[in-house]
């Protein structure tokens, strides 16, 4: 047929010279004439192929069929047979794909040609899957249980064209991601060798009776001691010879709620002095012996036992969930040293590996993205479909309306004929006042207005409110209800047809129609919940704000460019979804026994767990029990989730983020160019007529006091008042003269201020201040709730405090002495740094009058804890004598706009949301807590059996609370257990039911999806406003560079050559010297090193002899090479060359570490030692750094060590505000004490804030994010009777909250400024250096004078 001819255009364009009459024209040149040997293009059934494959037709029916096969692997049940329909499905899915396959290669051709089946790469995916399938399905028959039906949805992505392009995008950014998860892994296997080599088998320890009690005291007791709650927390120990947790630590036994105190008989025995108070016996002190048991923490699934354990361990710190309770362990068994390592490898893998990742994906996106538009554009087979039906659904709506209006219009012709003149005319009128009233300002005003009253009738409801309250907002509703349905009509009968074109007016339509159903009808209270959703006619507002619409339009272009991404999300999680059910869901039911969440056995369930791990939130606790139902590979299919969901796929959006910020400060940046290219003159010719009518203004100004004497002369005899005036004249202008005066009476040529100012600009007075801020700062941190107040380290630290007042005191008098106070150019006070110093003075020495005042322990106790709360604010004062310090303060001053319009949007839509859950959860969440409460339904019932009926820590009862839990939600702590107390949710006073309302996951799952975007537009703001403050340091960078260049000439000196220096070589060492600087001999130590990593590897728990044999040797052989390596360099480069490359000193120092290991091992000194020698061996792993050559795996090198080198400031930064805060957790929280009665989740021996330390440790912990809010409501709880302020709760909150935002959204974020930024340099670098001189960098082989 002619037209098939033209349906696919060939590429190279007709063949100028058309070939004898065989080679007629074919239907389709872009594809192989005879394929198989025998089927032509003209041939009937490879035409019919043809059509198919090439058609569009095809692709509609096969998704149809994918998402046929899709509902099939939704309905599956694990552990249960299939239906024969699904079974009957299955067989047509398969079949269906075979035959697609099968027609494909007969319209392609299968290898060889151009365009050819096998060409294609997704063709390909499709082959393996279909093999697969066919091989599962038709020669498994369920033998081998391979599950691989759940990779056929896999063949989706090539037949939806905007994930096409997603996954294409990945693929191209695969190799440089591929890098950044090598060095990733590489990080943790170095960490888990360490922690392996460190406390293999240390968390078997547990506390073994020491005697056999059922012999000596007829007692039946647990072979070692078990804590009330089991192996969820259990009690690990160490020796006694070692640090950490000892068993006569071991708390004593409890009966009937009281302690006991009574030793068991023969109580000499165990050195114990005899009775108590208390009749019932301590039989806990018994386990007095620590051993090592069968079983390691978390079931199994916590140790570092060997290398496999070791890399779950390492990668569960990494993602910073449950890291702290593995941390505690490992004190408790080792040593409280061991803090340092967490602390590093959360640093080093989470702050900085896992951000290279966010960068690297992020930026390589974003520079795909543009290309990914522009293929789009060409294949958008089911978007054209999806228009097509759009314009059909269109175009039948407009011809019912036109039909409509029609009908109207000759239905009502002939009965409006005779009122045309009159009613028409009136109508017309009325609807144009009408249109102008409803769009006047004071219109919209007055509903804003009446908006922002009925959302504050929305959040004053709350649990076991009065009835009068309850009642008064029954009124207000019915009026705002009354107010809006007014206004619709008004807008209705203003704008006619035009009411309903617009979204916003449809909006309010459904939800005035939706108040009116429910005041009248009385329906369900759910449906009072769409009233909230009238919050959303704020979005008004932002005509009055700008900047915080230009942010809303990149989130909302975000979001829109996020769609596709979005629909990849969700397949990526029914994929998993659909593989955890195949693969733990039939396994699980020892989930049970915690909860009766069914983790896998459920799509539903399936999915919102995969959710829960790409947030993070307890993700461990999901890998522990499935690891105890199955097995520790269970392990893979979580990292695969956490790798594939969160380290890639929802970095995309961040790219897609900064995307936007990019294009905005890009469209910004051309904006302004434009401007300034097209006003220079204008604007020289605008400021030299506003200086010429600044100056005429002046002038007669200057003039027209003459005459004012003559009037004040005039009226003296008789006028006061202008008398008095002439006075205020006569002073203004007395303190107009002394301007320049300090204080009006010290001149500028005055002696003794002249005295001043050399003191106070001379270098020592500016070190003795800093010197004796940093001695203040000590003594605020050695302050500590605990202190008896007449001991001497109480009278020392108040003695201080008086000398460091009165410093601070002398050193501000000189400061204004000198500059002035208030008036006069650079006066004390036009510094905000210098108002911020003065006033921590004044506070300081009004705290020491307050103290020496001999009523200040009765009557000014309040005012005196207000000024020791300020004494933890003078850190601030070292920002300005510290430099970088400064500038970092600046940057983060810089960032406060956009960061609080983020936050401004932040606050909007968690008070959207905290009403909706206000109308939803109020008064539901709380529960029955006693030993039997199956039989429990209601709070009577629980009281009837003298149970407690408790409110949850977080919940909706009013609005501050629902807030709260909202921001506990939004940063990724604790959603989880507040979604369930939600989906548990049955009524008022009513006992919770497991998974009761399953309906409640669309509040809880949109929030944390729209979440995400929220968090991201931090990230977009604080690189935006890096990216600008470094732009600006470097062009002053510039300026400065090029200032001392241009006064230096252009002239410079040319550099004579020098000879090598090997030169003078005798054969043997030149031949030594070509041997070390080949790079043959770096990837042979690179390889003997990697093996012995790797030998390192395989020592394990309770390992044979043979392999510590091993082990042990090829260290001795790993060091003698070399050693033999090092002597050989120091020959060829001679001993200043050599210790001039920093490649080479590293060199020596693994030499070094490693003799030290041999010879610590050999004395066998382990036990005297605080850390195990055979670590120094992991040393060794520095020297592949030097053989990673290859382009990107050197660009990330850079990025990571440019980072490293700005570490620095970013630690100054973190620590300036951790001591701030921490000095105020002590003032605030160190007299909590945890009760045994009412354990502590989050406080325990190592987090608390009892002295500046441990405040600094659980700031630390705050900031990781794990487990905050437990801490925070541990510090909301009833503290020591008079020890605590009843204002705590409502400080605690904003304590913890006010430091979130600051630490993890704030500061965090700038760590992946500093990596975008670095990541930039480290491209231009490699751009401009080439590959030569990145050997240079990173062989350390090459000329070490160089």
């Amino acid at each position: 047929m002619p037209e098939v001819a033209l349906t696919i255009q060939p590429h190279g364009g007709p063949d100028p010279d058309p070939g004898p009459e065989e080679q007629e024209q074919l239907p389709y040149p872009d594809l192989a004439p005879v394929v198989l040997g025998c089927f032509k293009q003209t041939s009937t059934l490879r035409n019919w192929c043809l059509k198919v494959a090439c058609g569009p037709w095809l692709r509609y029916v096969s998704i149809l069929v994918i998402l046929l096969d899709c509902v099939s692997l939704g309905i599956y049940v694990p552990g249960q047979h299939k239906s024969n329909e699904l079974k009957v499905l299955d067989y047509f899915v398969v079949v269906f794909f075979l035959a697609e396959m099968l027609a494909k290669m007969l319209a392609m051709g299968l290898y060889g040609y151009k365009g050819s089946y096998l060409c294609n790469s997704w063709n390909r995916l499709d082959l393996l899957i279909n093999l697969g399938e066919f091989f599962d399905f038709f020669l498994t028959k369920d033998y081998l249980g391979l599950h691989l039906q759940v990779l056929g949805p896999f063949r989706l992505i090539s037949r939806v064209a905007s994930m096409h392009d997603i996954v294409s995008a990945l693929l191209v950014i695969f190799p440089m991601l591929a890098n950044v998860l090598f060095l990733y892994m590489f990080v943790m296997h170095i960490f888990g060798v360490i922690g392996v080599q460190l406390w293999a088998g240390r968390l078997h320890n547990r506390c073994f009776l020491g005697e056999d009690p059922a012999t000596m005291y007829n007692v039946s007791l647990s072979p070692y001691y078990v804590t009330k709650y089991g192996e969820l927390q259990p009690f690990l120990c160490s020796p006694e010879d070692m640090s950490g947790l000892h068993c006569a630590q071991v708390p004593p036994f409890r009966e009937n709620e009281q302690i006991c105190s009574v030793a068991p008989a023969a109580s000499s025995v165990f050195g114990l002095t005899g009775a108590a108070t208390n009749a019932c016996v301590n039989w806990n002190v018994l386990y007095n012996v620590c051993l090592a048991g069968a079983q390691n923490p978390n079931d199994g699934a916590t140790n570092f036992d060997n290398i496999g354990y070791a890399w779950i361990s390492v990668f569960q710190v990494v993602t910073l969930e449950g890291w702290s309770n593995i941390m505690f362990y490992v004190m408790n068994v080792y040593s409280s040293w061991s803090v340092f390592y967490f602390i590093f490898v959360a640093i080093m893998g989470s702050f900085i590996m896992m951000n290279v990742c966010v960068v690297v994906i992020a930026t390589q996106y974003s520079d795909n993205l543009e290309r990914l538009r522009r293929q789009r554009t060409g294949r958008e087979d089911s978007a054209a479909l999806l228009e097509w039906l759009r314009s059909k659904w269109t175009g039948c709506l407009a011809a019912i309306r036109r039909r409509a209006s029609n009908r109207v219009r000759h239905h009502d012709a002939d009965s409006r004929a005779d009122d045309l003149t009159v009613g028409g005319h009136i109508w017309r009128q009325l609807t144009t006042r009408l249109e102008k009233v409803i769009k006047s300002k004071i219109f919209n005003r007055l509903i804003m207005f009446a908006v922002v009253l009925s959302i504050l009738t929305l959040a004053i409801e709350h649990h076991d409110q009065p009835n009068e309250l309850t009642n008064m907002l029954q009124i207000s509703d019915i009026t705002f209800t009354v107010i809006f349905v007014v206004e619709m009509l008004l807008k209705v009968m203003g704008l006619n047809w035009a009411y309903f074109q617009d979204r916003n007016n449809l909006f309010d339509f459904v939800i005035v129609i939706i108040s009116l159903w429910e005041t009248t009808t009385k329906a369900d209270a759910r449906l009072s919940v769409l009233r909230a959703f009238r919050l959303l006619r704020f979005g008004r507002l932002l005509h009055y704000l700008p900047y915080l619409r230009t942010q809303l339009l990149v989130l909302k272009k975000a979001m829109q460019d996020a769609a596709s991404l979005c629909m990849l999300m969700l397949f990526v999680i029914f994929i998993f979804s659909l593989l955890g059910m195949h693969l733990f869901g039939h396994r699980s039911d020892t989930l049970k026994e915690i909860n009766d969440r069914k983790y896998f056995d459920t799509l539903l369930w399936s999915m919102v767990t995969v959710f829960q791990i790409l947030t993070g939130e307890d993700w461990n606790r999901v890998l522990y029990t499935t690891m105890a139902a199955t097995s520790p590979w269970a392990f893979i299919y979580f990292v695969a989730v956490i790798m594939t969901g969160k380290h890639v796929l929802l970095n995309i959006l961040v790219g897609i983020v900064l995307q936007g910020f990019q294009d905005r400060r890009t469209l910004r940046e051309n904006h302004a160019s434009v401007t300034s290219s097209s006003t220079p003159e204008g604007g020289s010719a605008d400021a030299n007529g506003d200086e010429e009518n600044r100056t005429l203004g002046e002038s007669p100004a200057s003039v027209t006091p003459s005459p004012t004497p003559e009037d004040g002369s005039a009226d003296a005899n008789g006028d006061e008042e202008n008398r008095s005036q002439n006075r205020i004249q006569s002073a203004l202008r007395w303190c107009k003269k002394r301007n320049e005066w300090s204080l009006y009476v010290l001149s500028p040529q005055n002696r003794f201020r002249l005295f001043c100012k050399r003191v106070m600009s001379h270098n020592s007075f500016e070190y003795t201040v800093l010197i004796f801020i940093l001695l203040n700062c000590i003594t605020i941190a050695m302050e500590r709730p605990g202190i008896e107040p007449a001991s001497k380290e109480r009278m020392f630290l108040d003695i201080s405090g008086y000398v460091f007042s009165a410093v601070f005191m002398v050193e501000m008098i000189f400061k204004v002495l000198t500059l002035g106070l208030f008036f006069g150019s650079g006066s004390y006070c036009r510094s905000a740094w210098n108002v911020m110093d003065g006033s921590l003075v004044v506070a300081s020495l009004v705290d020491v009058v307050v103290l020496l005042t001999p009523a200040s322990h009765s009557k000014m106790l309040g005012i005196l804890k207000v000024l020791r709360l300020l004494r933890t604010l003078r850190p601030l004062r070292v920002v300005n004598r510290a430099p970088k310090l400064k500038l970092a303060v600046e940057a983060l001053i810089t960032a406060l706009k956009p960061v609080g319009n983020i936050l401004l949007m932040c606050c909007a839509f968690i008070f959207f949301y905290a009403i909706l859950g206000l109308q939803l959860f109020k008064g539901k969440f709380y529960s029955c807590r006693g030993e039997h409460i199956d039989d429990v339904a209601n709070k009577a019932d629980c009281l009837s059996a003298d149970y407690r009926w408790e409110q949850k820590d977080f919940n909706f009862d009013n609005l501050p609370q629902a807030l709260m839990s909202l921001f506990v939600m939004y940063s990724k702590d604790g959603w989880v257990s507040l979604m369930y107390d939600g989906l548990d949710a049955v009524g008022v006073d009513q006992q919770p039911v497991i998974n009761n309302n399953e309906w409640m996951l669309l509040f809880f799952l949109s929030f944390m999806i729209v979440s995400f975007f929220l968090l991201d537009m931090f990230i977009g703001v604080m690189v935006d406003t890096f990216h600008d403050c470094q732009m600006q340091q470097k062009k002053l960078a510039e300026e400065a560079r090029n200032r001392p260049q241009r006064a230096a000439g252009p002239d410079v000196p040319a550099v004579p050559e020098e000879t090598p220096y090997q030169a003078s070589y005798c054969r043997l060492r030149l031949f030594i010297h070509t041997l070390c600087t080949n790079e043959q001999l770096d990837l042979l130590m690179a390889v003997l090193i990697f093996i012995s990593v790797l030998i390192m590897a395989v020592e394990h728990y309770q390992q044979p002899l043979y392999i510590l044999r091993l082990t042990e040797y090829s260290h001795y052989v790993f060091t003698s090479i070399l050693v033999i390596e090092v002597l050989l360099k120091l020959v060829a480069f001679g001993g200043l060359r050599f210790l001039r490359n920093s490649w080479n000193l590293t060199d020596l120092v693994v030499v070094l570490l490693s003799i030290v290991s041999i010879v610590l091992s050999t004395m066998r000194v382990s036990r005297h030692v605080p850390i195990n020698p055979t670590i120094l061996r992991v040393f060794r792993v520095l020297r592949l750094a030097q053989v990673l050559k290859a382009k990107k795996i050197r660009v990330l090198l850079t990025t990571i060590i440019k980072t490293l080198l700005q570490v620095g400031n970013i630690c100054l930064l973190f620590l300036f505000f951790f001591s701030i805060y921490a000095t105020l957790g002590v003032e605030l929280f160190g007299h909590l004490e945890c009760a045994e009665d009412d354990l502590c989740l989050g406080l325990n021996e190592y987090v608390n804030f009892k002295h500046f330390g441990m405040a600094l440790f659980t700031l630390f912990l705050v900031c990781t994010g794990d487990n905050w809010s437990v801490i925070m409501m541990d510090t909301m709880k009833q503290c020591r009777l008079g020890e605590c302020a009843h204002y705590l709760m409502w400080v605690s909150s904003l304590y913890f909250i006010t430091f979130v935002v600051i630490a993890q959204f704030v500061l965090a974020n700038l760590v992946v400024a500093v990596i975008v930024q670095a990541m930039e340099d480290s491209n231009k670098d490699e751009g401009l250096s080439g590959v030569s001189a990145a050997n240079l960098v990173f062989s350390g082989t090459s000329d070490p004078v160089h």
